[in-house]
């Protein structure tokens, strides 16, 4: 019997109504469709400050850091769908990512909640190109934090057109372009987990 692979998701923007947040929500529907065990979260829930290296050296690792990483290492994967801002990561997330790498320990034990953990990516902006530009940026990011990025991606253009009214992609390519993108995500994170059980 298979094992059941657990996944992460969430998006790289708190915004209400925000596209990467819709594409996060078809992406936890696909893969519960295909036999993962889900968790959404939201960033909202874990807020950081901006990281300073002398605000670390004061005070440490915030707690919320250290909540988000074994949250990460409670699970088989990871699936981001994140905004484009600028051409480049939104804050929220890149700080968020930032923050989660300088955990090193927990109860005095070594750890890594990223190294090795399998990872998807989506992207969405208003435009045409879809927020190809940030995927791109993150996908170097995670791989720089030796997260296992698996290669096939969902990037959605148009955002304020993608989606009809019951929160599915209009578009049958986008929609097997997630499909792919899941599927891979699973087997990758049953062959690869490292899951440490909170």
């Amino acid at each position: 019997m298979a094992v059941i692979a657990k996944i992460l998701v969430f998006a790289g923007s708190n915004r209400f109504g925000a596209y990467s947040g819709r594409t996060a929500d078809v992406a936890q529907k696909e893969l519960a469709l295909h036999g993962a065990e889900v968790t959404r979260i939201s960033l909202a829930d874990y807020p950081l400050p901006i990281l300073d290296e002398d605000l670390e050296k004061e005070k440490g690792i915030p707690e919320n850091a250290i909540k988000l990483a074994r949250q990460i290492a409670a699970h088989d994967g990871l699936l981001i769908a994140t905004p484009e801002y600028n051409g480049s990561i939104p804050p929220l997330l890149k700080n968020t990512i930032d923050w989660v790498s300088r955990v090193r320990t927990d109860d005095g034990r070594s750890f890594r909640p990223f190294t090795g953990k399998p990872a998807g990516l989506c992207s969405s902006s208003k435009g045409h190109f879809a927020g190809v530009r940030c995927i791109n940026h993150l996908r170097a990011v995670l791989v720089r934090c030796q997260m296992e990025v698996v290669t096939p991606e969902c990037s959605v253009p148009e955002g304020g057109n993608a989606f009809d009214e019951d929160g599915n992609f209009r578009d049958e390519r986008l929609h097997r372009s997630m499909e792919h993108l899941c599927r891979t995500l699973i087997e990758t994170s049953r062959l690869l987990s490292t899951r440490i059980e909170a």
